[in-house]
């Protein structure tokens, strides 16, 4: 197996993203979020990323939640993505900032419609009675709305990891695996090394 290229990482992330959706039996734009609260106690969870560019990767949630509110008061956070069907996975991290407004919008319109409502009906990570007041303040929205258009939720936007190292990992035999991280050098672009498995 040849070793991973010492190439852009942004090119090589859409090319193993390529070979990910069209093996990865469910979701090849999962990955694993990590952030740290307000003592440096770490934080993870899975969510689906929807953009990945040279600018970093974009995902979108309430900024209500506990999440935005890490993200708001520490704004750095680390991701893993991991393709099983391909035996690879990348991490990287670095600096979080909030997409524009118009990007934000743009992006809830492309959503289904039930999703729309949902992020409306959702105080997400705050304590509910119960499941059937969820669904029934989701179905007080869903008349509020009627067939009209929806907006996005004031609380619902965007945040976009703007990494300044992205580590690629591929399975090699024996637990040799082949590992390459890319770093930012100053204005200079990416200077990357191999790593030991």
């Amino acid at each position: 197996m040849t070793e991973i290229p010492d190439t852009d990482p942004h090119d090589l992330f859409a090319l193993w993203y390529e070979l990910a959706s069209a093996n990865e039996p469910a979701d090849p734009n999962a990955f694993t979020l990590a952030t740290q609260d307000q003592d440096g106690m770490p934080d993870a969870r899975i969510l689906l990323f929807k953009g990945f560019a040279k600018e970093g990767l974009t995902f979108y949630t309430n900024s209500h939640s506990t999440k935005g509110k890490q993200i708001a008061n520490q704004p750095v956070a680390a991701a893993v993505v991991h393709w099983k069907s391909i035996l690879r996975q990348v991490r990287l991290r670095g600096p979080v900032v909030q997409v524009s407004d118009s990007e934000a919008d743009m992006y809830f319109q492309s959503r289904a419609r039930n999703s729309q409502l949902g992020a409306w009906a959702s105080d997400q990570s705050h304590g509910i009675e119960s499941r059937d007041q969820l669904e029934a303040k989701y179905h007080d929205i869903e008349k509020y709305f009627g067939d009209g258009p929806i907006p996005r939720p004031p609380h619902w936007t965007g945040f976009r990891i703007e990494p300044v190292v992205i580590e690629f990992w591929k399975n090699g035999p024996f637990r040799l695996h082949h590992r390459r991280r890319f770093y930012k050098n100053d204005q200079m672009g990416w200077a990357s090394e191999v790593l030991s498995p």
